[in-house]
C-alpha cells in the first residue's frame, strides 16, 4: 500500500511537491486517520514526513500558490533544537500552513528574546518557541550541589524567564511559548538523603508551578505543561541524544511539543473549531441501536459500557466551555431521541445537542445540513466516528472538516478526541459558555420566521436591542476572540490578540444584541482613532449568528451621528477583501461612502462627508454610549 510518506518523496524526486502543496495537508490527514496505529507509530510517520517537507521553499510554493498562509516562526532554547524542525514543519503542512522557519543561535535564547534588536525579532515571528530542558537550570550548578543550591538556581531561571516575558510584552510580535522542565532520574537520584530528594521534587515543581503562572500576566505568552506529554508519549530525554548532541528531549517529546505549539499558533489564528458532530453506534455507546435495540446498547459503569460513559463525560465537559454538539448517525430518528430522552445509561442528553441528523443520508450531508442550521462553514466542524468508511467519506467530499480516528478499541476513544485540541482557545468567555442556549435562541426564531409574513416584518416582531459601548476590562478576550473567528464579517480580516487591541490610537467599541428570545451577548466590535480632520473606522466585525438583521448598519449609522455631534469633518473607514468578506465589500458604499483611495492600493479606503446620514433601520433600538459614562446599573 502505498503510504503519504512514498507520495510524499514521489512528488519531491519528480520535481512537483511546491505545485501539489495543496495537497499535503489532506496526505498528512491521512497519517492520523489511522485508528489503530499507535501515536508514537503516527508521530514518527508525521516526523519523516516533515524532514521531506522541510526541503521545500516557501517561496517555490507561493510561487504556485501566492495564497498560501505562510506563518513565520522562530525557534530558539537553552538546549539542542535541531530535533523540533520536522516534526514542527509537519505540524504546520497538516493544518494547511506553509512554516517559515527561523532558529536562534545555540544556547542564545535570552540574547534572542530580550534584545529588541536581535537577529531573531527581526524576523518579526507570529510564533516563537523556547525550548527548555532540564539542563537549564542542573548546568548552573557546581559539583557537588544541594538542595539548597538548585533551589537558587530554580529562582534565578525564573527571574530570567520573568524578564523573557517583560520583553516580549514590550517588543515582540505573535505569540511566545515556554515549555515547563522535566525533573530526571539522574538528577534527583544524585541525592541519597530520601528526605533531601523528595524536597528536589518539591523546588522543582515549585518552579515549574510560578512558570505556569506566568501567562496570567503576560497574554502573549503560553506555557506548555510537559507531564501530561511525557506521562502520554514515555521518556522525557534520551542519554545518548542528550549527552552527544546536546538535545533536550526525545524524539517523541519533541513531536509532542510541536504539536502543542502549533495548537497555540492555530488558536491564536482564529483556527479554534466550533462544533463537535458525534457518531452515535460504537461512539457514545457500544452496540448498534438499529440491531441490538434500546436495551441491547450500553454506556453505563460496566466494563463494556465505561469506555463509553468516559467519553459522554469528556464530551459534556467540552461542551461547558461553549462546544457545540450535533450528531450524525446512521439510525432512524424515533429510536434516536428515545435513546436520548430516556435511556438510564446515557450522560449525554437531547438538550445538551443543537443538532441531531439521524437518517440513512450520507454523512456529509448530514455534517453540511448542521452546519447550515448553525450558520457556520463546515471546516468549523469536527466530525468523530469509528466508521473508517465514514470517515474516509468525510475526509473526501469535506476535506477542510477534521476527522477525528476512534477506533475498535474504545478506550482509546478519549485519547483521540483530544489529541489534536480542535477547540483550544487562548480563553473561554461567557459568550463560549452561553453558546448553546443562543443558537437554542436561533431554532425560535427560525420558527417566528416561518409564522411570519415578510423578512421586514419577521425583524419588526424580533424586537431587537443594540448596545454600543467602550470595552470593560473583562470583555477584552471577548474582542480578540471574535477577532480570530469572524470571517464574513470582519471588514479587513485582521486578527487582533488581546493586548494589541488598544494599542496604536485603537478605540474599539462593543456590540451587544438581545432580542425577544434572550441576550446574544457580545457579537460585535468597531475599531476606531480619533484625528483632528475626522473619524477612522478601522475596521468592524460582527457574529454570523446576527447577520442578515442589519445590525452593522444601525452601528454604523449611529457612529456617523455621533462623529457629527462631536463635530468632526469626515469618517473614514477601511475595507480589506479576504477569502470570506466579499459579501460585505459594498458596506461601507452603501451607507453614503464614497472611495478615497489613492492609486492601486490592496484596501479601499472609504470617506463619508457627513452631509446626510442614514437613520439606524427602524426594527432595530439603538442605545449608544461611545465614552462609556453611562451608569451601568
Amino acid at each position: 500500500m502505498t503510504t503519504a510518506l512514498d507520495e510524499l518523496r514521489t512528488l519531491h524526486r519528480t520535481g512537483r511537491l511546491a505545485a501539489a502543496y495543496p495537497d499535503v495537508a489532506p496526505l498528512l490527514t491521512a497519517v492520523t486517520d489511522a485508528a489503530d496505529r499507535t501515536e508514537e507509530q503516527t508521530a514518527d510517520e508525521l516526523t519523516r514526513c516533515g524532514s521531506l517537507l522541510t526541503r521545500l521553499s516557501p517561496d517555490d510554493v507561493l510561487a504556485h500558490h501566492p495564497h498560501t498562509p505562510v506563518p513565520t516562526v522562530a525557534v530558539t532554547g537553552h538546549s539542542a533544537t535541531a530535533q523540533l524542525t520536522d516534526p514542527l514543519t509537519a505540524e504546520l503542512a497538516r493544518h494547511g500552513l506553509l512554516g517559515r522557519l527561523v532558529t536562534g543561535d545555540h544556547g542564545a535564547y535570552l540574547r534572542d528574546l530580550t534584545d529588541e534588536h536581535s537577529e531573531l525579532r527581526s524576523h518579526r515571528p507570529e510564533l516563537t518557541i523556547c525550548v527548555l530542558g532540564p539542563e537549564a537550570v542542573l548546568e548552573q550548578l557546581v559539583t557537588p550541589w544541594s538542595v539548597d543550591d538548585a533551589e537558587q538556581a530554580c529562582a534565578r531561571l525564573l527571574d530570567q524567564l520573568r524578564a523573557v516575558a517583560d520583553a516580549h510584552t514590550a517588543h515582540g510580535t505573535g505569540a511566545l511559548v515556554l515549555n515547563t522542565l522535566p525533573l530526571p532520574r539522574a538528577a534527583t537520584h544524585q541525592i541519597i538523603d530520601q528526605r533531601q530528594r523528595a524536597l528536589l521534587g518539591a523546588v522543582w515543581r515549585e518552579f515549574n508551578a510560578r512558570l505556569l503562572r506566568l501567562p496570567g500576566d503576560h497574554p502573549a505568552l503560553a506555557v506548555v505543561d510537559l507531564d501530561p506529554l511525557i506521562a502520554a508519549t514515555g521518556p522525557a530525554t534520551d542519554a545518548r541524544l542528550a549527552l552527544y548532541t546536546r538535545s533536550a528531549f526525545s524524539a517523541a517529546l519533541f513531536a509532542a511539543l510541536a504539536r502543542e505549539a502549533v495548537h497555540v499558533l492555530r488558536a491564536r489564528r482564529g483556527m479554534t473549531k466550533k462544533c463537535l458532530v458525534l457518531d452515535l453506534d460504537h461512539t457514545l455507546w457500544d452496540g448498534v441501536l438499529s440491531e441490538d435495540g434500546p436495551d441491547g446498547i450500553t454506556c453505563g459503569p460496566t466494563p463494556r459500557g465505561e469506555p463509553y460513559a468516559a467519553l459522554q463525560r469528556v464530551v459534556k465537559q467540552l461542551a461547558a466551555q461553549g462546544v457545540l454538539l450535533a450528531v450524525s448517525s446512521k439510525n432512524d430518528p424515533g429510536p434516536v431521541r428515545d435513546v436520548l430522552a430516556h435511556h438510564p445509561e446515557m450522560t449525554l442528553r437531547a438538550e445538551d445537542f443543537v443538532s441531531v441528523q439521524a437518517g440513512w443520508d450520507p454523512k456529509d450531508t448530514a455534517l453540511r445540513t448542521i452546519a447550515g442550521r448553525l450558520g457556520i462553514a463546515t471546516d468549523a466542524l469536527v466530525f468523530a466516528d469509528d466508521n473508517p468508511a465514514e470517515r474516509a467519506l468525510v475526509r473526501h467530499r469535506l476535506p477542510d472538516t477534521p476527522v477525528v480516528p476512534l477506533g475498535t478499541e474504545p478506550a482509546w476513544h478519549v485519547t483521540r478526541l483530544l489529541a489534536d485540541g480542535w477547540f483550544d482557545t487562548p480563553h473561554v468567555t461567557d459568550e463560549d459558555r452561553g453558546r448553546a442556549a443562543q443558537y437554542r435562541g436561533a431554532d425560535a426564531r427560525a420558527r417566528l420566521r416561518g409564522a411570519t409574513g415578510s423578512h421586514e416584518e419577521y425583524l419588526r416582531e424580533l424586537g431587537i436591542v443594540v448596545s454600543i459601548a467602550p470595552p470593560r476590562p473583562h470583555e477584552l478576550p471577548r474582542l480578540s476572540q471574535l477577532s480570530l473567528r469572524t470571517n464574513q464579517f470582519n471588514l479587513t480580516g485582521e486578527r487582533l490578540p488581546p493586548e494589541q487591541l488598544c494599542t496604536g490610537g485603537r478605540r474599539p467599541l462593543t456590540v451587544r444584541v438581545s432580542d425577544r428570545y434572550g441576550d446574544s451577548g457580545l457579537v460585535g466590535a468597531i475599531f476606531t482613532r480619533r484625528a483632528p480632520d475626522g473619524l477612522t473606522i478601522d475596521n468592524m466585525l460582527l457574529s454570523c449568528r446576527v447577520l442578515a438583521r442589519d445590525i452593522e448598519h444601525g452601528c454604523l449609522a449611529a457612529v456617523l451621528a455621533h462623529a457629527r455631534d462631536l463635530g468632526l469633518p469626515a469618517v473614514r473607514a477601511r475595507y480589506r477583501a479576504t477569502r470570506g468578506n466579499g459579501r460585505a465589500s459594498g458596506f461601507y458604499p452603501s451607507l453614503g461612502f464614497v472611495p478615497d483611495t489613492p492609486g492601486d492600493s490592496a484596501e479601499t479606503l472609504f470617506r463619508h462627508d457627513l452631509k446626510d446620514i442614514p437613520a439606524p433601520p427602524g426594527h432595530l433600538s439603538v442605545r449608544a454610549d461611545f465614552e462609556g459614562d453611562a451608569d451601568e446599573s
